[in-house]
């Protein structure tokens, strides 16, 4: 199984529409756009989202035009949902899998679309292509979140969402010893807002659950591109 990380931006994306601050103008210059999060999961020939992010059109094209078998959602935020539109008269709408809070709240925002919906319960696995994903809840404030933990031989993948690192013992425990974990740090370690975790946030959190190795998604212009950790659009691994 390959997992690529097609986006690692936050809502806006960097370089910021705009902006002509540093970080902006050396992603530019460097070839390093952040889009807005999606990740893409490969398993013997069936392609997995996880998330559809508004930059989907130009990661599929990067990715190679993949046929999508299947998307997971973690919550109905514009940046994480907008995308699955460009499936239009590309291919048939892939089946939709998220918590049954979050598929509701996608299925308000694509009324106008006829798609297949399995709601899932938190903390309750479910196979898809002989890989094992499990939704936990998180905490985004205002919007109903869920990260996503994926096994495949005996390894484990996690990814936070968008969140703060105020969470349940549940859903730590659950995080808990991943081979590879993806957390959200959206500023840098000078800005606090609640909704996401900033760079030292997200760290002290990797060192609360210690996975093996972690990277930071999700992030603004307010982190640079060559911080330890931060992740780049189209790193992949393989478990």
């Amino acid at each position: 199984m390959k997992l690529t990380v097609l986006g690692t931006g936050d809502t806006v994306g960097t370089p910021k529409i705009g902006c002509d601050c540093e970080v902006c103008k050396a992603a530019l210059a460097r070839g390093l756009e952040r889009l807005r999060s999606t990740y893409l999961i490969e398993v013997e020939g069936h392609h997995i989202l996880i998330d559809t992010s508004p930059d989907l059109r130009k990661q599929l094209l990067l990715a190679g035009s993949p046929k999508i078998d299947a998307v997971l959602w973690t919550h109905a935020h514009y940046d994480h949902i907008a995308g699955y539109n460009e499936f239009y008269r590309i291919q048939k709408y892939p089946p939709g899998y998220a918590a049954k809070g979050v598929m509701d709240d996608v299925a308000k925002y694509f009324h106008f679309v006829d798609f297949k919906k399995y709601p899932q319960t938190p903390y309750v696995p479910f196979e898809l292509f002989g890989i094992r994903f499990t939704f936990v809840e998180v905490n985004h404030p205002g919007m109903y979140t869920c990260g996503v933990i994926i096994e495949n031989n005996g390894k484990k993948i996690g990814i936070t969402s968008d969140t703060n690192d105020i969470l349940s013992d549940r859903t730590v425990a659950a995080f808990e010893n991943c081979d590879i974990m993806f957390i959200d740090a959206l500023m840098n370690p000078t800005i606090h807002i609640g909704k996401h975790m900033n760079y030292a946030e997200a760290i002290a959190f990797a060192d609360r659950v210690k996975p093996k190795e972690f990277h930071l998604v999700h992030m603004s212009h307010n982190i640079p591109l060559d911080w330890k950790y931060v992740c780049h659009d189209g790193f992949s691994v393989e478990i």
